[in-house]
């Protein structure tokens, strides 16, 4: 995982995230999630080329059950892209670079 990458959990989600002043991606995922690791290249090129401009962070659904479960997530990866605690695009499976791109341009 890049170092522009913040994992977050339950308990730190509302503050990394609902109440971050930089617009959010936030990739739901589990370490056995075959289509999860396909991603997981993508989302860090990402968090290096959008770094200071879109902040990325990844909740592993194992070891925080309740946030996928607010915003729900019923399948992954999921991302969701939040702008000023709010939803504002959501994704669902491994996506082509070109739309991740085009998701977090939205907030741009």
């Amino acid at each position: 995982m890049s170092e522009n990458i913040l994992a977050v959990n339950d308990d730190s989600f509302e503050q990394e995230v609902l109440k971050s002043e930089t617009p959010t991606l936030v990739d739901f995922w589990a370490e056995w999630c075959g289509p999860c690791k396909a991603l997981a290249p993508k989302i860090d090129e990402l968090a290096n080329q959008f770094m200071g401009k879109v902040k990325i962070v990844k909740v592993n659904i194992d070891d925080a059950p309740n946030t996928p479960a607010q915003f729900g997530v019923r399948g992954i990866p999921t991302l969701i892209l939040f702008k000023d605690g709010k939803v504002v695009d959501t994704l669902v499976g491994n996506q082509p670079s070109e739309k991740l791109k085009e998701l977090i341009n939205k907030v741009l």
